[in-house]
């Protein structure tokens, strides 16, 4: 927390997208008593804006052992009606990333209780944003996402979870080589699994790739040889059926496997091929969580298992 702090992009130096984060005094959105905004141009920060606020509301202790702000924090501080002007200056006709829609709700709200005016501005949430880039992690929080991603971080301060978002929209552009116009386009929805070819080195198989579409290059790699994508389905040993195999396209191990000549079933089977994944995830920074697969457990109940069980 500090006092207010402000620094403004150069007039012809316009961020690509602005940052938006706010901490409340209680369960009303509206009762913003932190905001940090943060400017992105071309991958970097160029403007940040913070400041505590007087809510002109009660503090309620489940906030504040949240965030650390407390009434006497923001005595003599300014309140969303006086920043709000300063506020619409930076976000006003631009794209606007919150994680999550929260900040907006509690802009919107803020905006009614202050009587002011709606701040008109392009939102983009930086938690659709992310689990689209990484979907195999298990949580898309942004503690943990700074965790991941190596973002340096300090939780519920609104000026820091600000420029953490920010740098989840940069190192996802990165990782994805999407546009800040791809992720505000509608994703593409993900047609049909193709049918499996009626003969091939992975006939009868049963597979599951994780991190990429039901209908994407691997999967038509993997149809091609015969193998059934049964994503997004529950699988029942008892019923007769096989165990299905978890691909992981970002294991290069397994995508050299997928992609290259000769027979995957032999490559799948060959006893150094686990050694040869073993090394791969060692070499591997750790990751977060790492990807999870439905199996069947003796009870019939189906438990979460490491792809590589």
């Amino acid at each position: 927390m500090s006092d207010v702090t402000h620094s403004t992009a150069p007039q012809n130096d316009a961020p690509d997208f602005v940052v938006i984060d706010v901490e409340t005094a209680c369960s009303r959105v509206s009762s913003i008593c932190q905001i940090g905004i943060v400017g992105f141009k071309n991958g970097r920060e160029i403007f940040e804006y913070e400041t505590l606020l007087d809510p002109r509301d009660i503090f309620e202790v489940f906030n504040t052992r949240i965030h650390g702000i407390a009434e006497h924090h923001v005595v003599g501080q300014p309140t969303f009606a006086d920043v709000h002007a300063i506020v619409h200056g930076h976000l006003s006709g631009r794209t606007t990333v919150a994680h999550s829609y929260f900040d907006k709700g509690a802009l919107a709200a803020a905006c009614r209780v202050h009587d002011r005016a709606m701040i008109e501005t392009t939102w983009l949430d930086s938690v659709r944003v992310a689990k689209r880039a990484w979907p195999d992690l298990e949580s898309h929080r942004l503690g943990l996402l700074a965790r991941y991603l190596g973002i340096t971080h300090k939780h519920h301060d609104a000026l820091s979870d600000a420029r953490a978002a920010g740098w989840v929209i940069v190192k996802a552009s990165e990782h994805t080589g999407l546009s800040l116009n791809d992720w505000l386009a509608p994703p593409r929805v993900a047609g049909p699994a193709p049918a499996a070819a009626a003969d091939g080195p992975l006939k009868g198989d049963r597979v599951v790739i994780l991190g990429e579409p039901r209908d994407g290059k691997l999967a038509h790699i993997a149809a091609g040889l015969g193998a059934r994508n049964d994503r997004g389905r529950q699988f029942d040993d008892a019923a007769g059926g096989s165990r299905p195999r978890a691909i992981r396209p970002r294991d290069p191990v397994e995508r050299r496997l997928f992609e290259g000549a000769g027979s995957p079933r032999r490559g799948l089977t060959n006893p150094d091929h686990r050694q040869r994944r073993a090394e791969s995830d060692r070499r591997q920074p750790p990751p977060l969580i790492l990807p999870y697969r439905l199996t069947p457990s003796p009870s019939g109940s189906h438990c979460p298992l490491p792809p590589w069980c």
